[in-house]
């Protein structure tokens, strides 16, 4: 029997309906019509707003959709087949609009995996742009620090940028399953930095190995991206911390662009349970 999300009243399996997900203690969630599932118990978060809003979730899918990161995606791809099983239940932590959880579902298929592939993201919006990105993945708004999968339900998690809490990860994966973290080197987007700072700093890294995981692989990505375009520029940095950090009177330096060469250097790190 395949996996499915977990109730986040009682934690029983929810059973998938066609338009509603139910538990055996009759807890019942209505797909939206575009898929997803709001699995997010609002009384757990203070926050009134959740997640990217619209226009955040569009600069992000027009960035990403130009192939500027291409190379991080072809090297996610590359660690799900290297450790997917037959069959393989992959869960994307923070997936957003699904742009690299979309390729992972059609890599694991087109080698014949027969996957499962659920996403989780605080955001609804992000959620609608990923259900009509792909219809085969499962998707549910939820939080990555209470994770709505049963425990030792999942082969791989992957986590990109996101973040999460390393006892849910532990949780949720079977043993032996592994998680694989995403996040920017020390000189990811050096040049976006300088544009914007007097005293651009590079970013800080945490190579510390999660309780419970040990780390048996790590993938390094390096690249130049140019942008031609004031709206790729001005996308990019609403991707970024950075945007909601950075005051006004710096901001409009980027306003002024029309032209950025920028570094792009990822982490990709593969942890197995143990």
């Amino acid at each position: 029997m395949k996996i499915n999300f977990s109730c986040p009243v009682c934690g029983g399996v929810l059973a998938d309906e066609g338009r509603t997900y139910r538990c055996e203690k009759n807890h019942c969630f209505d797909k939206a019509k575009q898929g997803y599932v709001n699995l997010l118990q609002s009384q757990k978060s203070s926050k009134k707003r959740h997640g990217d809003d619209t226009l955040m979730v569009k600069a992000r899918q027009d960035f990403l959709e130009k192939g500027f990161y291409n190379d991080l995606c072809k090297g996610l791809i590359n660690a799900v087949l290297k450790t997917a099983k037959e069959e393989t239940t992959l869960i994307d932590l923070g997936c957003g609009e699904c742009w690299y959880t979309s390729q992972l579902f059609e890599s694991l298929s087109e080698n014949g995996n027969n996957p499962s592939v659920f996403g989780i993201d605080i955001s609804k919006q992000a959620l609608i742009a990923g259900s009509k990105r792909c219809k085969d993945l499962k998707l549910a708004v939820a939080s990555t620090s209470d994770i709505p999968m049963p425990d030792e339900s999942c082969d791989i998690a992957v986590c990109v940028f996101a973040p999460y809490a390393e006892k849910e990860v532990h949780r949720i994966l079977k043993r032996g399953g592994v998680f694989i973290k995403a996040f920017p080197l020390e000189n990811h987007l050096m040049g976006l930095k300088s544009a914007i700072y007097e005293k651009p700093y590079k970013n800080e890294v945490n190579e510390e190995t999660p309780a419970g995981f040990e780390r048996i692989d790590f993938i390094k990505t390096n690249n130049s991206i140019t942008l031609e375009t004031n709206e790729d520029i001005i996308n990019l940095f609403k991707m970024t911390p950075y945007y909601y950090k950075t005051g006004r009177a710096d901001q409009m330096k980027l306003e002024k662009l029309s032209f950025l060469e920028t570094e792009t250097e990822f982490g990709i790190v593969i942890y197995k349970k143990v």
